[in-house]
């Protein structure tokens, strides 16, 4: 496995971005490629934006959420974005910068550059939609043109999985993701980064999960998002579990809590439901 971390440099003050001086991460978990046995065989990859509110990163959906791809066949990716203090759009360019990196070493790392799914979770969630949403929209035209240096489409995902995800500022949103997200900017902004808006007919296909009894970003955050792909005729997949808190992660042992409040064994089930999103709606995992 290469499994290394790499740092994603952004000169953000030529952009005009007020940043401090954390610089994020995108560490690889790419699988070996047996090419005497199995050929010049093509991996898809997942990107993962873990969640934590903008202000912290969950461990918990990082690298547990990376191996059990790798268990799948996916080769897989956790960026580690920037937090608070930084603002809007830190994060955003950070995952598209992520994308770009990935189809730039897709042929070194055994990846199909037309398989990148990005996927997130709660707020992580937030940075993977906006990305899916925005990457054909004026707020980062100039910065993939100009500063990445290629065009929109290639950084744009093929697939999005989404997991209790932040999406909505409305009157169901998750209010601090916004409020640190956007700083002194959350009056100007907090419309703008409202998703369920921002979706368009350009929009990657999704998989969403989210639990009915999700007390901390509201189950209608998913919902919201689906209804509004449904009106742009963007399908997607849509799964709401009964039970279960916020944060499950993978729902298993490996991602629960000492206090056991995040093993819900009925929800573990996601990740084998979104392998069969992926090879019905992308394509096979093994060419």
């Amino acid at each position: 496995m290469l499994h290394e971390d790499i740092e994603l440099k952004i000169d953000y003050e030529t952009l005009g971005i007020k940043h401090d001086t954390s610089v994020p991460v995108l560490t690889t978990y790419i699988l070996k490629r047996l090419v005497q046995m199995q050929g010049d065989r093509k991996r898809p990859c997942i990107l993962i934006c873990p969640g934590g509110g903008y202000e912290h990163l969950a461990e918990r959906e990082a690298e547990p959420i990376a191996i059990r791809m790798n268990s799948m066949g996916f080769n897989a990716c956790v960026l580690r974005y920037s937090l608070i203090p930084n603002e809007y759009p830190v994060p955003l360019y950070e995952a598209a910068y992520a994308v770009k990196y990935i189809r730039d070493h897709a042929d070194e790392w055994g990846i199909n550059p037309d398989k990148i799914v990005i996927a997130g979770f709660s707020a992580g969630g937030h940075v993977a939609a906006s990305l899916g949403t925005l990457w054909n929209q004026q707020e980062l035209d100039s910065y993939i043109r100009d500063y990445l240096r290629c065009e929109p489409e290639y950084v744009r995902p093929d697939g999005m999985l989404l997991g209790y995800p932040v999406i909505t500022s409305g009157d169901k949103a998750h209010r601090m993701s916004f409020v640190r997200l956007l700083g002194d900017r959350y009056d100007e902004l907090h419309d703008t980064v409202s998703l369920e808006n921002r979706v368009n007919k350009g929009t990657p296909e999704a998989f969403i999960w989210h639990t009915f009894e999700d007390g901390s970003v509201p189950v209608e955050n998913s919902l919201l998002f689906a209804e509004a792909m449904k009106k742009q005729e963007v399908p997607f997949e849509l799964h709401i579990f009964p039970k279960g808190s916020h944060g499950l992660g993978l729902g298993t042992r490996e991602t629960d809590m000492k206090d056991g409040s995040k093993y819900q064994p009925e929800c573990s089930v996601w990740p084998d439901m979104f392998r069969t999103w992926f090879e019905s709606t992308i394509g096979p995992i093994y060419e």
